[in-house]
């Protein structure tokens, strides 16, 4: 059965996140979206896990559902689906290796109370879990992989976002030039990065050292209506056991739905401060110092990657996954009607044409351009064919910016 799942978000109870994150909202999200399987994300936080114990149900293939009793009416019968939750949990790992510090971000899945509650008691003897929905822990990423392994047989831990600068695996301020130097004899234990939102597939395939693991897309979202913005397809049953399968083998993981990466906040180098956005030619030219304040700059994702590549530009490894490059369909709204992404006339169109159309991975992937017409205009037609072209205009983001995306304007 092919399925949309998106792995990594965050609940109420992380640092920055929307008080709207709850189980009955996600579940409410996921429908409207398109997504079969979401991660329940922060399962190490007591108030959350006790929610989440309350709340959910065993569906008895390793994944959980909303109890009757929680579920809210308020969905189209267009959207209307089954919604299946994973516990997963991001962890913040900070701790001094080879003379530097490290700031690795990891995501946890596990298929059961069970083994989420084994690493949350061993986790709570090392930092405090209850600060925040992703705890800051002082604990070697190694060490981490290792607590899954023991406590959670069944258990994956995954590099997030992998390429963001301060707080991923091969970030540039913080980050390792290699799985061995991080994991060293777990390496092998590691089937998988997340790409994050500022690279894609096309700039992962450039270095080769990933060619052995899945490349995997998620939202890491912080409120209800970010849930998606990146996610996997997957060609399986869905249980907790099909899924972490297609990932360690790639058979049965079709792709990943993407954001274009120059969006994201940190596809170019620059100084936000300074409002200096640089390519790496660029950053390269001025001694990796802003040219207004000379401060250093903060390098991006694009510069990373360039950085350890071992192959040019385009390359594609045989037998690799496909994947999608989409804009959110609120922004696409919001250019045709040319108001702001969060305006009521957005979220009213919004609703129409998932009313008339279906989820809206459906309306941008999916749906005949002649019936988008018929169910908006031809603007409307017209701004999501070009977005399934890729004909579009991108001011990259830069240290923290999001890029600032257009389809007709450059």
């Amino acid at each position: 059965m092919r399925f949309i799942a998106d792995l990594h978000i965050h609940s109420k109870y992380s640092r920055a996140t929307s008080k709207d994150m709850s189980p009955e909202s996600i579940w409410r999200w996921a429908q409207l979206k398109g997504i079969s399987v979401i991660g329940t994300g922060d399962f190490t936080h007591p108030g959350w896990f006790k929610e989440l114990n309350e709340k959910l149900k065993a569906s008895g293939n390793g994944l959980f559902k909303l109890r009757k009793d929680f579920r809210t009416d308020g969905i189209s019968d267009s959207c209307r689906a089954d919604v299946f939750f994973m516990l997963t949990a991001e962890i913040s790992c900070i701790y001094s290796k080879n003379g530097k510090t490290r700031k690795i971000h990891s995501i946890l899945f596990v298929p059961d109370f069970i083994s989420a509650a084994k690493i949350n008691t061993a986790l709570a003897k090392i930092g405090n879990l209850n600060a925040d929905g992703r705890p800051i822990l002082g604990l070697d990423a190694k060490e981490l992989l290792k607590i899954v392994l023991n406590e959670a047989p069944e258990g994956m831990l995954v590099p997030a976002h992998a390429w963001t600068p301060h707080f991923s695996i091969f970030g540039a301020e913080s980050g390792f030039d290699s799985f061995e130097e991080c994991f060293e004899d777990l390496t092998p234990y590691i089937y998988a990065i997340e790409t994050g939102l500022s690279s894609d597939p096309l700039m992962n395939w450039r270095f080769s050292a990933l060619d052995k693991v899945t490349l995997i897309s998620n939202s890491d979202a912080h409120s209800p209506s970010k849930i998606g913005r990146e996610a996997n397809i997957f060609d399986t049953e869905i249980s907790y056991k099909a899924i972490m399968e297609a990932i360690k083998t790639r058979k049965g993981f079709v792709g990943t739905i993407e954001f274009f990466p120059e969006e994201g906040k940190y596809h170019y180098d620059g100084h936000r401060t300074c409002g200096i956005s640089m390519s790496p030619k660029e950053t390269i030219k001025h001694n990796y110092l802003c040219p207004v304040c000379g401060k250093k700059v903060t390098v991006g994702v694009m510069h990373r990657v360039e950085k350890l590549a071992d192959r040019d530009e385009g390359f594609k490894p045989k037998g690799s996954p496909s994947f999608y490059s989409i804009i959110p369909l609120p922004e696409i709204i919001a250019e045709v009607l040319k108001v702001g992404a969060n305006s009521k006339a957005v979220d009213k169109e919004y609703q129409n044409l998932l009313q008339k159309l279906g989820s809206e991975f459906k309306i941008l992937t999916d749906v005949p351009l002649k019936d988008i017409e018929s169910a908006s205009s031809a603007l409307m037609k017209e701004a999501i064919s070009l977005m399934r072209k890729g004909d579009i205009h991108i001011a990259p983001g830069f240290d923290g910016e999001y890029g600032k995306i257009k389809i007709f304007e450059k």
